[in-house]
């Protein structure tokens, strides 16, 4: 069994920075990419940050050059850090993670956090 925890997240006012955290636990031997994702209001889901196992990095145009993204020393875990925020960046943010589980390569989805960007 396989678990992607998302934390962090909440309600920060614009300018403000915001972490985010995800970690893998379980049955996992290894992982590829490792992110995040966010799904604002009527909208589709839609990408943040990514990194991968060799330390690169894709992000969307939105948030290049106010965002920081590492892994942690199991290469189980993601942290994003995002910088002045702005209203926009208001959305439900969900961990993704491509995991090595039973033999394979398969894409896990954390259980989501509200990220609400308000004064």
């Amino acid at each position: 069994q396989v678990q992607v925890a998302g934390s962090g997240g909440g309600l920060v006012q614009p300018g403000e920075s915001l972490r985010l955290s995800c970690a893998a636990s379980g049955s996992v031997v290894a992982s590829n990419t490792m992110g995040w994702w966010r799904q604002a209001p009527g909208k589709q889901r839609e990408l943040v940050a990514t990194i991968d196992r060799g330390g690169i990095t894709n992000s969307a145009d939105s948030i290049k050059g106010r965002f920081a993204i590492s892994r942690g020393d199991d290469n189980l875990s993601v942290h994003l850090r995002i910088d002045t925020l702005k209203p926009e960046d208001t959305a439900v943010y969900y961990c993704y993670a491509d995991l090595f589980v039973g033999g394979r390569f398969s894409v896990y989805w954390g259980q989501g956090t509200q990220v609400t960007v308000s004064s």
